[in-house]
């Protein structure tokens, strides 16, 4: 599965992955759209933000798969941390059961890993739009069934948005701009937008995880009605190429490949889906998770720690190739990871104390001593995506859509290039914890004491590091001393994941550690990161609580664009102001992923651009490489 804006904010390094989606000002309302009839209108098999499709209607197969690879055998993956939740329209309230639960259902359309922001037909055989993007109409496959064998009917996709829109936090924002899905024939549903002009919102809808009406409204062994808004233990009826085969609450799930799956034969869907098996198992502790792997309880490891990375993998498997180490290039994807503070609270709220606590970060000596010096620091909103990141000063169209908010933003945004404080000596440190005083005496505090004091209110500056996973402690007892230099009380506290979710949910913290993933075509989900409307929904993206007119202007300014160099000069805007206005103290990336493997496994000799690793989706089980790892254990 491609890298798309909805895979990124249900993952929330997180996940998670949206706003109340304000039309753009000067934006006619719907009317004229409506006078081009669907009847009118060509049908597509494939929808593309911006430029041509890669793959005619009459392709066999993507590009990047093995159209003879095998069938059969097991994918064992981890997941860490636990579930309680089968029900993904509530995944977000209590517990995230981890990707596997997406292998169960079905969207409208589905991406190809070779190509950007473009989608081909998955539950739809095709789609229709006007000209100005104001509604879209899909024709669901014939074929297209649940796993019950009952058709997938319009009902069903109408009942699935009405479900996001009503009780998911993320997706009643995301899908806010979305007026009505109405029935207009047998197989076909057509959304209604609130504006032209938004050339994303068909994709987006196209994105839609579908859900089975008659199933939710049915009632389950127990004879009790089943509950749309509830979290739920019981196994969920799909469409998808797997359903659940067991599970132990918390601890595991399995996976069965769907032998008589209905999608099987689609161009889209040859070479993929080739294990008969994927399970997931689940560990709460990462220590205990890298054992299970070097015990070959599980088969695939992605590792996020360069400690681990430069450490942990020196067992006899890895010396004797029974175990491969590969780094895969990460070109889907941005993101924008941080410490984040709190600007609901007061103390927050000068963008010159933000820029301090910048100051009093040493990236290059904590690279250096806990990363090995994997790591760079990261310095747009959008790092790894070189196309999208603001850089030098703005020019030509960039410039011309800065000079609309030139009176709203930080006047260094015309004149000096972004850049993060720069430690890694004595001599830096010192000059960067004074810059760090001088910025907080500015803004009304003053060292009494070897206190950081408030002259109004006479307290002392406190902040607390909120974590949610133990092995990050390393990263803000590294951060601690630094702050406590400059005379700040300074806290770090780790929560667990249910209690971290509610605090944040509740915006209950003063710092915490955040990451915003990016798709090479932002659009509506920067609403949701950073908008007005966002900063006070429960459960939004908006962690940092932003409220800013000119970056909600820019955000529309970026929805709205026409074109590919249009979005990217808006894009790189957004990013420049954002980073000026110093909302967090940037952390660090890593453009590959890192992963570790029990040779077992088959791949394309090419995979695809987009597609990471494309593990577990394009890969298959190797009979004879699985012989020879039995032998050699």
């Amino acid at each position: 599965m491609a890298i798309t804006r909805r895979d990124l904010l249900l993952t929330g390094a997180a996940v998670a992955a949206l706003p109340a989606l304000g039309s753009a000002a000067g934006v006619p309302v719907v009317g004229t759209a409506e006078a081009q009839s669907a009847s009118e209108l060509p049908w597509r098999h494939a929808l593309s933000l911006f430029g041509k499709v890669k793959y005619p209607a009459d392709f066999k197969r993507f590009d990047y798969v093995n159209p003879d690879a095998p069938k059969g055998g097991v994918a064992r993956q981890i997941a860490i941390g636990t579930f309680d939740n089968f029900n993904i329209v509530v995944s977000g309230v209590k517990g995230q059961v981890s990707g596997a639960v997406a292998f169960i259902y079905e969207s409208l359309m589905t991406p190809a890993l070779d190509e950007v922001s473009t989608e081909y037909g998955a539950l739809a055989e095709a789609a229709s739009h006007p000209d100005d993007f104001s509604f879209v109409t899909y024709r669901l496959r014939p074929e297209a069934k649940w796993h019950d064998g009952r058709p997938v009917t319009v009902e069903d996709v109408i009942f699935s948005l009405d479900a996001f829109k009503k009780h998911h936090p993320m997706y009643s924002a995301y899908y806010s701009h979305v007026v009505r899905a109405e029935k207009v024939g047998e197989r076909e549903v057509k959304f209604v937008f609130d504006a032209p002009g938004n050339r994303e919102l068909p994709q987006i809808v196209g994105q839609l995880t579908v859900l089975p009406k008659h199933w939710w409204e049915g009632t389950d062994a127990q004879g009790k009605k089943r509950d749309v808004s509830a979290t739920t233990l019981e196994v969920p009826l799909g469409s998808g190429p797997y359903k659940v085969k067991e599970f132990v609450a918390g601890r595991s799930i399995a996976l069965e490949r769907v032998k008589d799956y209905w999608g099987g034969d689609f161009a889209a869907n040859v070479g993929r889906n080739n294990f008969d098996e994927l399970r997931y198992e689940y560990f709460r502790d990462a220590t205990v998770a890298i054992e299970a792997f070097k015990a070959d309880q599980v088969d695939w490891r992605t590792e996020n720690s360069a400690k681990n990375w430069a450490t942990a993998y020196d067992f006899p498997a890895v010396t004797e190739k029974r175990v491969i180490l590969e780094e895969f290039p990460n070109r889907s994807s941005g993101v924008m990871q941080a410490f984040v503070p709190n600007l609901r609270r007061a103390k927050f709220s000068d963008p010159r104390v933000r820029r301090a606590l910048n100051y009093a970060f040493d990236f290059e000596e904590m690279n250096k001593q806990i990363f090995y010096g994997q790591y760079k620091r990261i310095s747009s909103y959008f790092d790894g995506i070189d196309e999208l990141m603001a850089t030098g000063l703005p020019q030509g169209k960039e410039l011309e859509i800065l000079e609309t908010v030139r009176a709203q933003v930080p006047p260094e945004v015309f004149t000096t290039p972004y850049t993060n404080p720069v430690g890694g000596s004595p001599e830096a440190v010192r000059d960067n914890l004074r810059e760090a005083l001088r910025l907080f005496k500015e803004a009304g505090y003053e060292v009494r004491d070897r206190k950081l004091i408030d002259v109004k209110t006479g307290t002392q500056f406190s902040l607390e590091l909120l974590n949610s996973d133990p092995s990050f402690e390393r990263v803000t007892l590294f951060y601690k001393p630094s702050l406590e230099r400059l005379g700040i009380a300074v806290s770090v506290r780790t929560v667990d994941p249910t209690q971290y979710e509610n605090r944040t949910r509740e915006w209950d913290f003063d710092v915490v550690t955040n990451s915003w993933g990016e798709s090479q075509s932002p659009g509506n989900e920067q609403r949701e990161f950073w908008s007005s409307k966002t900063a006070d929904i429960a459960g939004s993206r908006n962690l940092a609580g932003i409220k800013n007119p000119a970056i909600d202007k820019l955000i529309e300014r970026l929805i709205y664009a026409t074109d590919r160099d249009d979005l990217v000069a808006a894009t790189r805007a957004l990013d420049r102001v954002l980073l000026w206005n110093h909302y967090v103290v940037p952390q660090w990336n890593y453009p590959k992923v890192r992963t570790a493997r029990w040779d077992r496994f088959g791949r394309p000799a090419e995979l695809p651009k987009y597609g990471q690793s494309g593990f577990p989706f394009i890969w298959w089980y190797d009979a004879d490489k699985a012989a020879r790892i039995a032998k050699k254990s």
